[in-house]
């Protein structure tokens, strides 16, 4: 009001005038829909003398891989009065990779599209099936220019134009992988004080301990009890533990180029060492053919002392172990760092994260109203849409207590009884489109259920192995493009890679396991594994160069 005062002093007319459109304009701006601002000027609203974001009903269709559920949830219900965007959700019941792949050749796309990052998404660009964001964003897109900050920088594309957001993008210091104790057991064993003062155990504590187990509790209700199993539909986890005891990463980096994680001389020392392990009978003999229902229960019923494993994968189990215990929470398995001979607890990597997210969220090129478009997204992409898609609304499910958001008990009971029920129920974390890692302005994480209320488990997991957190964002898709004869020796390597590592780790001798190494290293060659290397390099270092 006060610059419209300032150049309206010389008619009365003219004053009268302005004031009346100033007023009108006013009044536009404050219907807008019962939003607040949440983000200490972060939020979805004009910026100084840019037009207010349209709010009109429009419709949009949205393909979504991960949610099949309508979009009128309480939650969905305040982002359309919020933003005048509703969405038609659209989700395959078959292959979500399929129907992608059906959509991109057919040229039938929806105005949006939510996309594993990877060898489909990357097809989708080449296609020009996704619209360049660039012009987009940053006539239309403040808060997505805020919130992202240099993650625009690292998901641009090769042309240097950006064709998606990332969802889950940002690093965040917290633990993935690592090994998993009964901590109940682990005191009746004589572990002490590390049982939670953070302090990581030698690789020469650690197998005391499995040994420990067995001679103190050969069978358990009559059944014949094992130190170690593992989860065999997820060999990944298992893998990846072990590899962060070496302090491996995704590839071997030597004399400036990338290697497969195979040819790092830790490797094989892993290889060992999980192999002495299994003939001294401390896995179980089926831990390759577990799959998860029978891994789950093996561990719920006692006769399992330790697993490799991301630490959230084991809620059944322990679930079940709690309550069978009377509510006793050390009954419960709790992962821990464990050193191999040489590696300090510093250089461990049982955390790999990307900061460049799971997903991207890309407008089609098929979108009528791109502006519209970019605007929906950039409002997700505020700190008033992260609340709201992660929290629900303010005076109903969160309130604002001295500064700060405070979830409602009853959300938090809601989520601990069912969590998919309750989810769905209020639309709570159901939308989960460009959502960052981390706390908001206020230090409350954006991510509610899975950060704001931490349980024993988890409190003692980022005690333990937060620091274990990398970056595996300069790692990610360095492989060949889908459909090339590249990729093709890509599945081979990786097939061969997955055959020779059981096959490794129960071998009858350490002499037979380095035979059996040596013997994968030549057929992963034969399949290309040279070439593939040269390729890992190549596309390593175009992404150095992209991000400077």
């Amino acid at each position: 009001m006060r610059m419209i005062k300032k150049g309206s002093v010389r008619k009365t007319a003219v004053w009268v005038l302005l004031l009346v459109l100033l007023l009108a304009g006013c009044g536009g701006k404050a219907d807008n829909g019962g939003a607040t601002s949440e983000g200490g000027g972060n939020g979805a609203g004009a910026q100084d003398g840019d037009a207010a974001p349209d709010k009109s009903p429009i419709t949009f269709t949205f393909f979504d891989k991960n949610v099949g559920e309508s979009f009128d949830n309480p939650v969905a219900k305040e982002i359309t009065k919020r933003t005048g965007v509703y969405l038609e959700i659209q989700q395959p019941t078959g292959n979500p990779s399929e129907k992608l792949n059906l959509m991109l050749t057919s040229n039938d796309l929806p105005d949006f599209l939510a996309i594993s990052r990877g060898d489909i998404l990357e097809k989708y660009i080449a296609a020009g099936a996704l619209m360049p964001l660039n012009d987009l964003i940053e006539e239309h897109g403040p808060n997505i220019k805020a919130m992202y900050g240099d993650m625009l920088n690292k998901t641009r594309s090769e042309d240097g134009k950006n064709y998606y957001l990332a969802n889950w993008y940002g690093l965040e210091q917290y633990p993935v992988f690592g090994f998993l104790m009964r901590m109940d057991v682990m005191k009746e064993l004589g572990a002490g004080d590390k049982v939670n003062n953070g302090e990581p155990f030698t690789q020469e504590e650690f197998v005391a301990l499995l040994k420990g187990f067995q001679e103190k509790y050969p069978t358990v209700d009559g059944k014949k009890t094992y130190a170690f199993t593992f989860n065999g539909d997820n060999m990944g986890a298992v893998m990846d533990t072990f590899k962060g005891m070496y302090g491996m990463y995704p590839y071997y980096e030597t004399n400036g180029e990338l290697k497969s994680d195979v040819r790092d001389p830790k490797y094989i020392e892993m290889i060992k060492f999980m192999n002495s392990l299994y003939r001294e009978g401390l896995i179980d003999p089926e831990w390759a053919t577990n799959k998860t229902q029978h891994y789950e229960q093996k561990l719920a019923s006692k006769t399992v002392f330790a697993t490799a494993d991301a630490f959230w994968n084991l809620g059944k189990p322990n679930a079940i172990l709690k309550e069978d215990a009377g509510g006793n929470e050390e009954a419960q398995f709790y992962p821990y760092k464990v050193l191999a001979p040489g590696v300090a607890p510093d250089k461990t990597t049982y955390g790999p994260k990307s900061s460049l997210g799971w997903d991207g969220i890309g407008i089609s090129r098929s979108n009528k109203d791109p502006v519209r478009a970019i605007q929906f997204l950039d409002f997700l992409a505020s700190e008033e849409g992260q609340y709201l898609m992660m929290w629900g609304i303010e005076g109903v499910h969160w309130d604002m207590v001295d500064g700060k958001h405070v979830p409602r008990k009853e959300v938090l009971e809601g989520f601990k009884k069912d969590w998919g029920g309750y989810s769905s129920e209020t639309g709570i974390r159901k939308w989960t489109w460009a959502i960052k890692n981390g706390p908001g302005s206020d230090g409350t994480p954006y991510d509610l259920i899975g950060r704001y209320e931490q349980d024993a488990v988890a409190r003692l997991a980022i005690k333990n192995l937060a620091d274990s957190s990398f970056d595996t964002a300069p790692y990610d898709n360095l492989g060949p493009a889908g459909g090339t004869p590249e990729a093709i020796m890509q599945q081979k390597v990786n097939e061969s890679k997955s055959k020779y590592f059981p096959r490794m780790v129960m071998a009858s001798s350490e002499e037979e396991a380095v035979a059996l190494y040596n013997q994968m290293l030549q057929e992963m060659e034969s399949a290309g594994l040279s070439k593939l290397e040269k390729i890992y390099t190549e596309n390593y270092k175009k992404r150095q160069e992209l991000w400077k």
